[in-house]
């Protein structure tokens, strides 16, 4: 069998499809089985969503911006259609109460550890001791992982530099930066987000 046809092969079957389909059958998941109006009110609230948080952050209404929003929004939920039907596994990451708070907490992380990292470049007493160390981790689905790796990150002075299954590579500014990770507030925020 050519090279060509063995990958072929092997990604039909990644997908749900192999050389029989009567015999491996579709691929099974939710989000194949939910209805079609629930797939469609799926992306109208992205849509929705998308378009309420552009004009949040732009504040114009001319014919333009509107029309350059519009387009952006239509665009973005084009990529989020096509994404979906690939991998059959939508994210569907809403902005529930629980998340809203995870988001204000994490802000006000944020501007802790900007303080903190000003601090250190003006204050010759406080030390900047660079280090990598291993961050072991209970958060188990791709999203949660996400979130994880990202808030690390947009946290001044840390960066997720690898994840994987059951932990994470950390570079920090400070030995204080990784204890507050190992501390596990920000993880356990997460895992309650249920997502």
């Amino acid at each position: 069998m050519a090279p060509v046809l063995q990958i072929e092969i092997a990604s039909k079957a990644a997908f749900g499809y192999g050389p029989d389909q009567e015999e491996m059958g579709p691929y099974r998941c939710p989000w194949a089985r939910q209805p079609s109006t629930f797939k469609a009110m799926h992306y109208l609230f992205s849509t929705f969503l998308l378009a309420v948080f552009w004009l949040l952050l732009s504040g114009y209404f001319t014919a333009l911006l509107l029309s350059s929003g519009l387009l952006s929004v239509l665009l973005v939920v084009w990529f989020l259609r096509r994404m979906d039907r690939v991998d059959r596994e939508p994210g569907t990451l809403y902005p529930t109460g629980r998340f809203l708070t995870y988001i204000a907490w994490l802000m006000g992380c944020v501007v802790k550890a900007n303080i903190d990292l000003a601090r250190r470049i003006w204050d010759p007493r406080l030390p900047i001791k660079p280090n990598w160390t291993r961050l072991e981790t209970t958060v188990s689905t791709p999203l949660e992982k996400t979130i994880y790796a990202y808030s690390i990150t947009l946290t001044p002075g840390t960066l997720t530099t690898d994840v994987h299954d059951n932990h994470f590579l950390i570079h920090a500014l400070s030995q204080e930066g990784i204890d507050e990770l190992r501390e596990g507030e920000m993880e356990r925020r997460i895992r309650r987000l249920g997502v």
